[in-house]
């Protein structure tokens, strides 16, 4: 940490139950090399107990202090304080979008997990052992080492791309850009039950190719291009059904 301090004015989004939501001005001085969760933490330490929040690991791994900073999709806790305001200005936190407002910055993502435990999903997937990835090398930010074991860092379930997706915001039955994620990291063929869920009203067809999910993923699982190549996986399930029935049924 530096010895710099700065004046910032954190710019808190609260709700309580069915109040009318509005927002806390905090006034506090930071370490501007410090993030934005600290920030948070401080508020609720010496300011308002009663301001509601979710934390866990500080370092990214857990998904849990997903948040807006000012007005965009962020884990708090690796979003420095000096990349988003300077001294003397404002940082504005809001609870993530496409998801029920539980209490101040916390949501419910209940629908959301439940839809993850539908595609099968599992958080994180040796290569060795990922068919799907064979003949590919993924970017190093995508990589994790540890005792020379490979790894692929994949979704930590933040919601992030959710909130970002404006098909989320206007289509309750979609899906969204995490599931189908999922559905496309899986170790499945064009026969699986998961890509009738993934051919379904809420499916992959409901994206708009936006890409915001992507621009706000902090794990590099690039949400948008699963999606396109889910789509391409049913399209070649749907040519091979018209022209090849037989075959098909085979499978």
């Amino acid at each position: 940490m530096s010895s710099e301090k700065w004046k910032v004015t954190f710019k808190v989004y609260r709700q309580k139950a069915e109040q009318r939501p509005y927002f806390d001005d905090f006034k506090i001085e930071v370490d501007p090399q410090e993030y934005v969760l600290d920030g948070i933490e401080r508020i609720w330490a010496f300011h308002d107990r009663s301001l509601v929040f979710r934390h866990a690991c500080h370092h990214s791994a857990c998904g849990a202090c997903g948040m807006r900073v000012n007005g965009v999709e962020k884990l708090t806790c690796i979003t420095p304080i000096h990349a988003v305001t300077h001294n003397g200005g404002t940082i504005k936190v809001e609870p993530l979008l496409n998801f029920p407002v539980t209490s101040d910055l916390v949501v419910d993502m209940s629908q959301f997990y439940t839809r993850m435990e539908l595609a099968d999903y599992q958080q994180v997937t040796p290569v060795q052992k990922a068919p799907i990835f064979e003949g590919i090398k993924p970017s190093h930010s995508q990589m994790e080492g540890h005792q020379g074991m490979l790894r692929l860092a994949d979704c930590i379930e933040c919601g992030l791309c959710i909130s970002a997706c404006p098909v989320a915001l206007t289509s309750p039955e979609y899906l969204g850009p995490a599931v189908l994620a999922a559905i496309q990291a899986g170790d499945i063929d064009c026969s699986h039950p998961l890509i009738d869920l993934a051919d379904s009203q809420g499916g992959v067809w409901r994206c708009h190719s936006a890409y915001e999910c992507a621009e706000v993923c902090p794990s590099f699982v690039e949400p948008g291009w699963r999606i396109m190549d889910l789509r391409r996986k049913i399209i070649m399930h749907q040519v091979r059904r018209l022209f090849w029935p037989k075959e098909e049924k085979s499978r």
